[in-house]
């Protein structure tokens, strides 16, 4: 087979690792890619918006999966423009990414469908939103509607700084047109636990868990970022929660969308928050998470390519799909100053640390290959992920890799996984 991946993040390198693993397939192409992929993976100069470019290269030479691994071609439609072409492809289609593309009609479906989640309001007209958040109680979380970069979320603990985010979410438009609806959740307590899903629009394999940490400084102190780490898998998913989510989150979902005309084939991604009250949605995703990818998929021990297809071909209830018992962690490698400014073009040195080490994984996420040589290229740079026994051992293994690999300005949290000590 040969199949294109879509992308040119840490997720799209670990899903060119994975794929690379496949007896299934002979050729690798990635649009646009990035240094590191560029190690398993043909990268080719494409956009991942070019949905024409992405059609014709695919029709000429022949390929026979395209995964589309990013949000943004995916809400756009790119699943569908492949479609059309008669390409299979690994994804949903742009009236199912919509789960992701749309908060507004994410928390509509879930309200619609009694499927657990926070209480909202949703808002087109920033006065509305303000007088309704003079009436409210804090703190409370404001949501730009669409798309932006994992960031669109604003936690405000008084009523001045909610007055802020609606200013910066819908009049500034600080996340573009993402912010010309605005979600009003009420503020949820509790463990942020991460679970990934095969879906082929009628069934649902969850992947073993995952935890993301979003903010940019330890402690969970600093802005919102993509990811600065995760881990695999949660020590507070308990059989309980798995039981609870499969009958009233997970399977719940997909019918809804079925039920609506929307059936949905990929990836679904469950932000979930463990609160007193059971677990709730926080929020859905249409691809597979980033960090969490990276930590998800070295543990999975079935062929890929084998599950995408039966996803594709609405088959995925044949799958018994495994995963190692075992732990990963995975530290992210950012350029200071991330996630607002920061420089680029800065040498990567120790990366031939990584190679033929068993269990220990240089996932590239803002790389460049460039005269030989790999330049930081992104605000997020390298995902470092290591395997263990179990979640300690893991931390360890992967926070001693961090030191295998330096660039200037090389920044990274040192309490990614600290929550496994209170596990």
């Amino acid at each position: 087979m040969k199949v294109l991946i879509v992308g040119s993040g840490g997720r799209e390198h670990a899903i060119a690792a994975s794929v690379a693993k496949s007896k299934k397939v002979e050729k690798i192409y990635c649009a646009p890619g990035n240094g590191g992929i560029a190690a398993v993976a043909e990268c080719v100069k494409i956009g991942a918006m070019e949905f024409d470019k992405l059609v014709a290269f695919a029709k000429e030479k022949a390929i026979d999966m395209v995964i589309v691994g990013m949000d943004d071609p995916l809400v756009g439609g790119l699943v569908d423009e492949m479609e059309a072409a008669g390409i299979p492809t690994f994804g949903p289609r742009k009236n199912a990414a919509i789960l992701e593309g749309s908060k507004a009609f994410s928390k509509d479906l879930m309200k619609k469908y009694q499927i657990p989640t926070a209480g909202y309001e949703n808002f087109e007209d920033a006065d509305a939103a303000i007088e309704y958040l003079k009436k409210g109680s804090f703190p409370v979380v404001l949501k730009a509607d669409g798309l932006a970069l994992g960031k669109g979320v604003l936690i405000c603990n008084t009523l001045e700084e909610a007055l802020e985010g609606v200013k910066s979410i819908m009049l500034d438009k600080q996340f573009g047109s993402a912010g010309n609806r605005m979600v009003v959740e009420e503020f949820m307590t509790g463990r942020e636990v991460s679970v990934l899903a095969f879906v082929d629009g009628k069934t649902i394999k969850p992947m073993t868990s995952a935890q993301d940490h979003k903010r940019a400084k330890d402690g969970d102190q600093g802005l919102n970022t993509g990811g600065m780490g995760t881990f695999s898998p949660s020590p507070f998913y308990t059989k309980e929660v798995d039981d609870f989510c499969k009958k009233y989150i997970y399977q719940a979902t997909v019918d809804a969308m079925a039920k609506e005309g929307r059936e949905f084939k990929g990836i679904i991604f469950f932000g979930l928050m463990l609160t007193p009250n059971g677990p709730k949605v926080l929020e859905y995703n249409a691809r597979f998470g980033d960090p969490e990818a990276q930590v998800v998929l070295p543990r999975m021990k079935n062929d890929i390519i084998e599950v995408m297809e039966a996803c594709i071909e609405s088959r995925l209830e044949e799958v018994d799909l495994q995963f190692e018992d075992n732990a990963a962690v995975c530290v992210v490698l950012a350029s200071d100053g991330y996630p607002l400014a920061y420089e680029k073009e800065k040498l990567i040195q120790g990366l031939e640390s990584f190679e033929g080490k068993e269990d220990y994984y240089c996932f590239h996420a803002g790389t460049k290959l460039e005269d030989g040589r790999i330049l930081t290229n992104g605000g997020r740079v390298l995902g470092i992920t290591a395997k263990g026994k179990d979640l300690k051992e893991a931390r360890k293994n992967a926070y001693e890799a961090t030191t295998w690999v330096d660039f200037e300005n090389k920044y990274m949290r040192n309490d990614i996984g600290k929550a496994i000590d209170e596990a």
